[in-house]
C-alpha cells in the first residue's frame, strides 16, 4: 500500500470509530484524511471497498500479535503474544469502538463476513503455532481447541472492555488464557 492509501485507511478507521458505519461515507473519510474525493475514488471504488480494506488492515494488525518473536524461547513467545492481546493500545475506547463497528459488519454483508472469518482464522492459527511450539507434547487437535478457546476469551475481553474497564478481570482473563495454553 502507498502512504496515501494508508493515510486514507487511518482516516476511515477514525471515522468508523467516532461516527459509526452509517455516518461513514467516501466524503466523510476524504474530509478526515484531508484529501480530495477524487483521490479517494482513485484508490477505492466505493464505500464497500474502503470498508473491506479497513477490515483487512485490522486483520493484519491482529495477525501481527501472534507472529513469533524468535528472539524469545517458545514459552516466552506464547506468553508475550497472550499478554500483547491485552495491551492498553487495544483497550482504548476508540480502538474497541472501531473493532465493534467492523465486527458488526459480518452480519450485514457476506464479503465483510468472509474477511472477518479469514482474519479470525489466521489469528487462531497463529496462536496455535505458538501453543504447539511451547507445548510440543500436546496433540494438534487439542492445540487447535486451545487456540480457539483463547480467541474466544480475548474477543470477550475486547468486547466487554468497551463497556466496563476492569483491569483485575482482564488480568484474570489473561491468566486463564495462559492456563489453557500451558495445561498438561
Amino acid at each position: 500500500m502507498t502512504d496515501k492509501e494508508n493515510h486514507i485507511l487511518d482516516a476511515v478507521m477514525a471515522v468508523l470509530a467516532r461516527d459509526g458505519i452509517a455516518a461513514t461515507s467516501m466524503r466523510a473519510v476524504a474530509r478526515q484524511a484531508d484529501v480530495a474525493l477524487g483521490l479517494m475514488n482513485y484508490y477505492f471504488d466505493n464505500k464497500t471497498s474502503l470498508i473491506a480494506a479497513a477490515l483487512r488492515r485490522l486483520g493484519d494488525e491482529d495477525a501481527r500479535i501472534v507472529v513469533p518473536d524468535f528472539g524469545l524461547d517458545a514459552e516466552a513467545r506464547l506468553r508475550f503474544a497472550l499478554r500483547r492481546a491485552t495491551d492498553t493500545e487495544f483497550l482504548t475506547t476508540d480502538y474497541l469502538a472501531l473493532r465493534l463497528q467492523l465486527w458488526s459488519l459480518a452480519s450485514v454483508d457476506p464479503v465483510f463476513a468472509e474477511i472477518n472469518h479469514q482474519a479470525q482464522t489466521r489469528y487462531r492459527d497463529g496462536l496455535a503455532v505458538l501453543i504447539a511450539a511451547a507445548r510440543p507434547d500436546v496433540d494438534p487437535d487439542e492445540v487447535r481447541r486451545r487456540a480457539a478457546d483463547i480467541l474466544i476469551i480475548q474477543n470477550g475481553v475486547w468486547l466487554t472492555s468497551i463497556l466496563i474497564s476492569d483491569p483485575d478481570s482482564i488480568e484474570r482473563s489473561l491468566a486463564r488464557s495462559e492456563e489453557i495454553a500451558f495445561a498438561k
